[in-house]
């Protein structure tokens, strides 16, 4: 049995050697088949070595790269020929060579190698677009054939090397072949199938988005026409179950994790990710900046694909879920096709419902710019569904009602929330969202853009509402507060925020909210009795309004003011504040002196107030009803760089760092029919 195995130990070092021997052939440059004939015939028959073919090309200099580019070239283009191979372990090594040589390269160029003409080294400038199309015709017979899981997600990662190969995406011209190409419809029919989503679904999207991101502003991109114009329903909630399962499997795992006593996300976080070497803020960016990739697969479907508003509300079930690729198991794990199950609550949910926690939790922690990046894309996404017509229509619709259990940020003033969320459209949790929003976020390090893009998501369903005068039951009297408050806060640290930043347009936002509310409110509001409430709650807080005015009014007047032109748009707002408050205190005064009563009940003012709505005169205000329609292009677009920018630093790393299982990818290919 000793001398089997030293039989079989030796075979190995004499393939290795062989193996190596061969690959020092081709970097140095030798004429291959002089030596050897059935070169290219036995090299993919050994299991190729990745170390040492990582090796020598990170020390190709560019003597050395002029001598063997020829021989490189061939090796590419054999490794391509290979894949229609008929025999498995050709095909299995071949796709395990071809993949560590674009890596290595790739990693050459993304060194800041000058002397590496990519394109050239790897395929040639004569070949590349016979060899490309090549690839790219075995890759879409591979996909979308009868082989095992585990080859096609050998080409799954290929493809996902060449798109997260360069830093910049927008500089890879090897994704102009894939552009051109049928792989959008491979990938696509991965998501219809349950099994194939099940084991391909998170690289699929992954692929997807990146390749729709690939010169998105400088020319036509093929990937977001077929995009923005899929129609296929089975695709289309696949694609949004893929997104879904990684979104619940997030969220439940922080709900698993959160103690019973009021503790930070800051420490829950952290244990999530049980790495004690890594700073707190690090490690909770780290496992926020692990969502990024499937947030932006979100946002490219609901920005381009009115189709895809439809898989937003679609009900599923335990067992309409696939497995999470993320954050239960790491993108290591996922970018091996590994599954999971019983990730989800029992009871039916959908993507804008799991979407609206998964909010709830991120807007608790903005300390870093990865986790701001994170909420200000969601926040993105946010936009977008509320100015979509249907989206509304469907998060308004009383029959769709569902229990979403919104976190909120542990604060000194207020208990721990450990009511069960109650069953409500789905309008109302995004205005609960709001709410909290603005609630937690009221700090010296005043998150201006993102305060500016959640009032933005509040205008855009108020205009839905009045627009369609839809009366959803709601209690806005949470929102009104803590509006005012928010006006409060302003003008309490007026001294130290007008130093930073502009906070006139943001208070004149919320002032316009407030006015859509005094204008219109009776259009939408479900009863006159909240209307009434409205009022109440501006008379009693007339200090605040009165404050903001005087803000106003001070920076307005003052030429040397860089916000002088805000300032005065503020106190033009606040036209309807004042009258109500020049209206209504003296009519209230009046009749306390003449009922002799000091402390008036609420109701006794409410009454005052309803008697006296005949003799206010109110202004209307031009264009309180409408917003700018969300463009991506150019506001957003060093943003969405930048953040692509991040996903293929990630995503590579996950790449890098999880080879394939030759050994039972071949076994598979040995055992199928």
């Amino acid at each position: 049995m000793a001398a089997r195995k030293r039989s079989e130990s030796g075979t190995k070092r004499q393939y290795r050697g062989k193996c190596i021997a061969m690959y020092d052939s081709i970097f140095k440059g030798e004429d291959l088949i002089a030596s050897n004939p059935n070169f290219w015939s036995e090299l993919f028959l050994i299991k190729p070595s990745i170390a040492h073919i990582e090796n020598e090309i990170a020390r190709l200099n560019e003597e050395s790269l002029a001598q063997c580019k020829q021989n490189i070239n061939l090796l590419v283009s054999h490794c391509i020929d290979a894949l229609n191979d008929e025999n498995a372990y050709r095909i299995v090594y071949s796709m395990q060579t071809l993949s560590a040589i674009l890596q290595s390269m790739y990693r050459k160029v993304n060194h800041n190698d000058k002397s590496l003409d990519f394109v050239d080294t790897a395929f040639g400038h004569t070949n590349i677009e016979e060899r490309m199309t090549t690839l790219i015709q075995y890759s879409h017979l591979y996909l979308t054939g009868e082989y095992s899981a585990n080859l096609k997600n050998m080409y799954l990662r290929l493809l996902l090397i060449i798109a997260t190969g360069l830093d910049d995406i927008n500089q890879n011209v090897l994704l102009d072949y894939i552009m051109s190409s049928s792989i959008f419809e491979s990938l696509i029919q991965l998501l219809r199938d349950t099994s194939s989503r099940n084991q391909h679904g998170y690289n699929v999207v992954l692929i997807l988005t990146l390749l729709v991101n690939y010169r998105k502003h400088e020319s036509a991109n093929p990937f977001i026409v077929k995009l923005s114009i899929l129609d296929d329903e089975l695709a289309l909630n696949g694609y949004g179950q893929v997104i879904s399962s990684s979104l619940s499997a997030f969220c439940k795992q922080f709900d698993q994790l959160k103690p019973d006593v009021q503790v930070s996300w800051l420490s829950s976080l952290t244990s999530m990710i049980g790495n004690i070497f890594v700073g707190e803020e690090e490690s909770k960016s780290q496992q926020i900046r692990e969502n990024n990739a499937l947030l932006l697969a979100l946002y490219e479907a609901t920005h381009l694909n009115r189709n895809f508003v439809t898989t937003l509300a679609y009900t599923q079930s335990d067992t309409s879920s696939p497995p999470s690729p993320n954050n239960t198991l790491s993108t290591k794990q996922a970018l091996m096709g590994v599954q999971m199950s019983d990730i989800n609550t029992t009871q039916p949910f959908n993507l804008l419902a799991i979407f609206f926690q998964y909010c709830s939790i991120v807007i608790q922690a903005t300390r870093t710019e990865t986790i701001i990046h994170n909420v200000k894309l969601c926040f993105l996404i946010l936009s977008c569904i509320a100015e979509d017509q249907y989206a509304n229509s469907l998060m308004h619709d009383a029959n769709l009602s569902f229990r979403v259990q919104l976190h909120k940020m542990p604060m000194h003033h207020r208990k721990q929330n450990t009511t069960v969320a109650s069953s409500q459209p789905l309008a109302a949790t995004l205005l609960d969202l709001i709410v909290e929003f603005i609630t937690s976020h009221m700090m010296k390090k005043f998150p201006l853009e993102l305060y500016h893009q959640c009032i933005g998501i509040l205008l855009r369903i108020l205009c839905y509402q009045k627009r369609c005068r839809v009366r959803l039951s709601y209690q806005w009297i949470n929102l009104w507060t803590v509006l005012i408050n928010l006006l409060k806060f302003l003008v309490s640290h007026e001294s130290y925020l007008a130093k930073k930043m502009n906070i006139f347009a943001l208070a004149t936002e919320v002032v316009n909210v407030l006015n859509i509310f005094v204008t219109y409110g009776d259009m939408f509001l479900l009863s006159p009795n909240t209307y009434d409430e409205l009022f109440y709650e501006i008379i009693r807080m007339k200090m605040i309004f009165i404050n903001l005015h005087a803000m106003g009014v001070r920076y307005s007047s003052n030429d040397a003011s860089e916000y002088k032109e805000s300032a005065l748009k503020l106190t033009n707002a606040l036209v309807n504040m004042r009258d109500i408050l020049n209206h209504f205190p003296p009519k209230i005064s009046e009749w306390l002196s003449k009922e002799n009563i000091s402390t008036p009940s609420e109701q006794q003012i409410m009454d005052i107030i309803v008697q006296n709505y005949d003799s206010l005169t109110l202004k209307l205000q031009d264009n309180l009803d409408q917003f700018e329609r969300y463009s991506e292009n150019p506001r957003h677009s060093e943003f969405f760089c930048n953040l692509v920018k991040s996903i293929i630093t990630t995503t590579r790393t996950s790449v890098d760092s999880t080879p394939p299982d030759v050994e039972t990818i071949l076994r598979d290919c040995c055992n199928s029919p």
